[in-house]
């Protein structure tokens, strides 16, 4: 039974639809809050996002995509609650343009790879001698990462290659992926001899199974830290996920896909 501020609440609403002309509908309040995630999450969050809705019975939409584009979108008005993303100065960026709550929690460190498909000429070394050795005998035609201007992953493969002395050698063969996860595929399509990707994809078994990886020296390139923030108009289920994702079975999962976890709160 309604009470009496129910009641004037719903009259309220009534008279605001009428003066509106529109019909009145509830559909935009009951909709899952939308989270933005960058593209080395895709498998992690997935997963936690299952583990989330069988625990609470609530759903939260995913959308994947690079650091960069996503904050550009924020900036022009898209509708995410929350966004996880996969370089911590985007979020301090968006904090100080008054976009988020606050400055958010870091979640997690992530690392890069070089990966190559099955039957490649290029073989997976963490020093990315092979990766020298075939561009000398010029016989790397095609190599992926993301695109540096705006996916961290893709920039901190530019910084590595730079570390290692190739990357004016291997620029003329780069093919850009939007994300690191396109990045993964153009790698791993038979269509270039590998590519720099992120660990957390290349350990999800659907990535796992089409290629092999080394781990890149962490020390090659600056720190891949990953903070997230709850967006202005964030609701309570996003603000229940943001929880989620710092608690002891999501830190499971992340650790699961090779993330370096901060120390839990």
């Amino acid at each position: 039974m309604f009470d009496r501020r129910q009641s004037l609440r719903a009259l309220a609403m009534l008279c605001w639809a009428a003066v509106a002309g529109t019909p009145l509908t509830v559909h935009a309040q009951e909709e899952p809050p939308v989270i933005a995630a960058a593209a080395d999450l895709k498998f992690a969050v997935e997963e936690i996002a299952a583990a989330f809705t069988a625990e609470t019975g609530k759903q939260v939409k995913l959308a994947f995509g690079s650091t960069g584009n996503f904050a550009t979108q924020i900036r022009e008005g898209a509708p995410f609650q929350m966004f996880m993303a996969a370089d911590e100065k985007f979020i301090a960026q968006l904090h100080a343009e008054g976009l988020t709550r606050d400055e958010g929690t870091l979640y997690a460190e992530g690392r890069i790879v070089l990966i190559v498909p099955h039957g490649s000429a290029l073989k997976p070394d963490e020093n990315l001698d092979n990766l020298q050795a075939l561009i000398e005998a010029g016989k790397l035609t095609r190599f992926a990462i993301a695109n540096p201007e705006h996916a961290p992953y893709g920039l901190r493969a530019e910084e590595a290659l730079k570390h290692r002395g190739l990357w004016d050698k291997v620029q003329p063969r780069l093919v850009l992926g939007e994300n690191v996860s396109q990045a993964a595929q153009f790698a791993l399509s038979g269509n270039a001899e590998g590519g720099i990707i992120a660990y957390s994809l290349a350990l999800a078994p659907e990535v796992k199974a089409q290629g092999e990886f080394a781990l890149i020296p962490h020390d090659w390139h600056e720190p891949l830290l990953q903070r997230m923030a709850l967006l202005k108009n964030a609701g309570p289920v996003a603000a229940e996920f943001y929880a989620y994702i710092q608690s002891p079975k999501a830190r499971e999962i992340m650790e699961k896909y090779g993330f370096v976890l901060p120390e839990a709160n």
